[in-house]
């Protein structure tokens, strides 16, 4: 151990003598005899030599990271543009991308950095977002698809020295930096996700950012509030707004900096010589930079989404009334009266997050009432379209009768313009939330009962304090079932495959308020007899539209269910990651296809995920023996397990556990940013393993590995660079029966 003092940090060995061997015959008796190394040439060439290895050895943490940084050039680039395809997901990100060149609006279920930095690259690229990025159509020529991805691919080059310096800052020595630095780089999964227009790179890049950034402010904590201090700790913020704003997966490195700063604080509590003061200026500190500065960071995302995406695009029905008829070419609330009458054909909006319009189609339940269907749908088409109606108590609507607004508490009837029916609900169990009433169409404009009778309640109006009357986009209200007492509700439950998927609309028991769910508006609206207006003119509040979207992204999230009635070839279950049971193929494998596969290196993989356990091991041991009352571990050794070792553990359980639990369809990439921690449990293992040996004994143990890591990189580089020709060329690779990389 003594040995390892002075070179924790950079892994420099102790000492800096030369050691010298016995030259036979230099001194015998008092006859000198003059060695080679005594000879003025000799000895200035090896002072020279000596300098120089010196100077290699002070310079070792810029000239490393450079040749690693050149490698990575070599691993993420090379032939990149060999595939002139849409490769995989490239269908969908390039599609985001082409939609901010083109400035329309869209929806997806991932926060918007990553797709903004895409149409970047389609902008520097030239790109005119015309392209639309059907899965394994060839690029045109316009189409400068080889920029775009080496911009993308930039992300991943940019990993490898992250690495480097994140284990450096780790307190391991120089031989286990290499070794997660080669691990990194030599990841055939890493290079070959980095070679297409994904998002999966960036939010590589931006985990690896807040790592090193974390690693960087804990070994700062001897100079609290110093500017070097106050600066990592504002970049690991910034570093957490990023990888959030690419993915929500980021919120998992987000949870461990967020335990990290729980234990620092609570032991900063413990330490009773410290001034209450300082304490509250290091709890403000941390709000500030990492509560206040990652959501200032995340929310400037959704601004710069809703400042570039000011067009109409297809993903309008997902936000707000309000917020459509802001976009240009958008023809919600174009035109349209101001005021609703009785006899306006409208569309009803549903106010909750990601809400559809009230829909209805000629098909019925399957059960139940086996009525029509009533449901909410995303998409604007004629089934949409209701007439506002008088109830039955006031006879038969007639359009020469004199106008009559509908206002506040107004008894109505809702008809569906394409069928004639009226919407109607009755004491019949809802088809999915049984602890519903059924919502249906029934009847027509002659033939019902007071079933179909609904009360008008104002809850807001966004552009006045007068709540007497429903406005075009700006009033919010709620429908209550006048006979049952019950209200008109469209949450989050899809009905089966008979409903279309559609999202199931009740009449919910429950008198909730403030249940947004209930709350509905008036998208469009057409009356002859009324003069057109602007509703348009009323902005929708940003951070009102923040949270829409965020709620919207979160339910669309968790409906990525797998669908039974469909075999899906490339999803995989989260056990089979840490053990490489598993690839997946990125393309066609067609014999005329650049064919990519998703594998990682064996050698990575397996031994990473070997070290969690051997990490496990040692920690058991070690509290056995101080159980025992064995005290061979210093402080700085336990603390180096803890901050070296422990939390990069931590990183990887709050990486994976997610999955484990989450009942979306789930694919291997989804493993990448868990990967990287147990790299660095790797790194930290083999480092506490070959800290005692010899150095000479060490090197060979270190030498094996970065030769078995490269080694594997190349026998399975293929993968990576692109397979050409017939896939069974390869079944060599073939290792393990579910990888498939030469099966047809």
């Amino acid at each position: 151990m003594a040995a390892q003092d002075t070179a924790f940090a950079t892994g420099m060995a102790q000492g800096t003598d030369v050691r010298r061997r016995n030259v036979p015959g230099a001194t015998k008796g008092n006859n000198t005899i003059q060695s080679d190394t005594d000879k003025p040439e000799l000895k200035k060439g090896l002072q020279q030599t000596n300098a120089f290895l010196q100077t290699l050895d002070e310079w070792e943490f810029i000239i490393a990271p450079l040749i690693f940084t050149a490698l990575s050039l070599f691993t993420r680039m090379w032939r990149i543009g060999l595939s002139n395809i849409v490769t995989w997901d490239e269908a969908h990100f390039g599609k985001f991308g082409s939609h901010y060149l083109k400035r329309e609006f869209y929806f997806d279920v991932h926060p918007p950095l990553g797709k903004m930095l895409v149409g970047l690259s389609g902008y520097l690229a030239g790109y005119n977002g015309s392209f639309e990025f059907k899965s394994g159509e060839k690029y045109p020529e316009e189409v400068n698809y080889t920029f775009m991805r080496v911009f993308n691919a930039a992300f991943g080059v940019v990993c490898v020295p992250l690495a480097y310096y994140t284990a450096r800052e780790l307190n391991l020595r120089r031989p286990a930096v290499w070794l997660i630095t080669l691990m990194v780089l030599f990841e055939n999964s890493y290079a070959t996700i980095s070679r297409f227009i994904l998002l999966d790179s960036m939010l590589l890049c931006f985990t690896f950012t807040t790592t090193l950034c974390w690693a960087r402010f804990h070994r700062l904590q001897t100079k609290s509030f110093s500017p070097e201090w106050f600066a990592w700790l504002v970049l690991t913020g910034l570093s957490i707004g990023c990888v959030c704003s690419v993915k929500w997966v980021g919120f998992c490195v987000t949870a461990l900096v967020g335990l990290y700063t729980i234990e620092d604080l609570w032991n900063k509590f413990g330490d009773l010589k410290m001034p209450k003061v300082v304490l509250a200026s290091h709890l403000a500190a941390r709000v500030v930079g990492l509560i206040i500065v990652p959501l200032l960071v995340y929310m400037f995302s959704f601004y710069l989404h809703f400042l570039v995406l000011d067009s109409t695009g297809p993903g309008d029905a997902q936000m707000s009334s309000l917020f459509q008829a802001n976009l240009k070419g958008t023809a919600v609330g174009k035109d349209s009266p101001l005021e609703i009458a009785l006899g306006s054909r409208v569309t009803l909006k549903n106010m909750g997050y990601g809400g559809g319009l009230l829909h209805s189609h000629v098909q019925t339940y399957p059960e139940g009432s086996s009525q029509q269907q009533i449901t909410c749908y995303h998409h604007k088409d004629a089934n949409n379209d209701w007439f506002f109606y008088p109830n039955r108590r006031e006879g038969e609507f007639s359009s020469e009768a004199p106008l009559k607004f509908v206002a506040d508490k107004d008894v109505i009837r809702l008809i569906h313009a394409q069928t004639g029916r009226n919407l109607h609900s009755h004491v019949v169990p809802a088809p999915i939330t049984k602890a519903d009433y059924e919502v249906s169409c029934y009847g027509n404009t002659t033939v019902g009962d007071d079933k179909d009778h609904w009360t008008v309640e104002v809850v807001d109006d966004v552009a006045s304090r007068d709540r007497s009357k429903i406005r075009t986009l700006t009033t919010a209200f709620r429908l209550r079932h006048t006979s049952l007492g019950c209200y008109l509700r469209a949450g989050n439950v899809n009905l089966p495959q008979w409903g279309f998927k559609q999202i199931e609309t009740t009449c919910v028991k429950e008198n909730k308020h403030r249940d947004v769910y209930t709350h509905w508006n008036i998208e469009s609206h057409t009356n002859d007899r009324l003069p057109p207006s602007d509703p348009g003119s009323y902005k929708s509040p940003f951070f009102k539209d923040f949270i829409h979207l965020n709620v919207a992204m979160m339910t669309s999230n968790n409906a990525l269910v797998p669908d039974p009635d469909k075999q899906d070839d490339l999803a995989s279950h989260f056990w089979q990651w840490p053990i490489l049971n598993v690839g997946l193929r990125m393309c066609s494998w067609d014999d005329n296809t650049v064919k990519y596969f998703l594998l990682g290196n064996p050698l990575v993989y397996w031994g990473s995920t070997a070290s969690l356990g051997v990490f496990a091991l040692m920690v058991v041991w070690y509290l056995i023996r101080w159980q025992r009352g064995y005290t061979e571990l210093r402080t700085r050794d336990i603390d180096h397990i803890h901050y070296s070792g422990l939390y990069p553990v931590a990183g990887w359980f709050l990486h994976f556990l997610p999955f484990v639990m989450m009942g979306r369809v789930t694919y291997v990439h989804h493993y990448y940013p868990a990967l990287y921690f147990a790299i660095l449990t790797a790194g930290f293992s083999v480092n506490w393993a070959t800290q005692r040996l010899d150095r000479r004994a060490e090197w060979v143990v270190y030498s094996v590995l970065y030769g078995a890591v490269i080694a594997l990189f190349l026998v399975f580089g293929a993968l990576v660079f692109g397979m050409q020709g017939d896939n069974q060329q390869w079944a060599h690779l073939n290792w393990l029966p579910k990888w498939k990389i030469a099966n047809r």
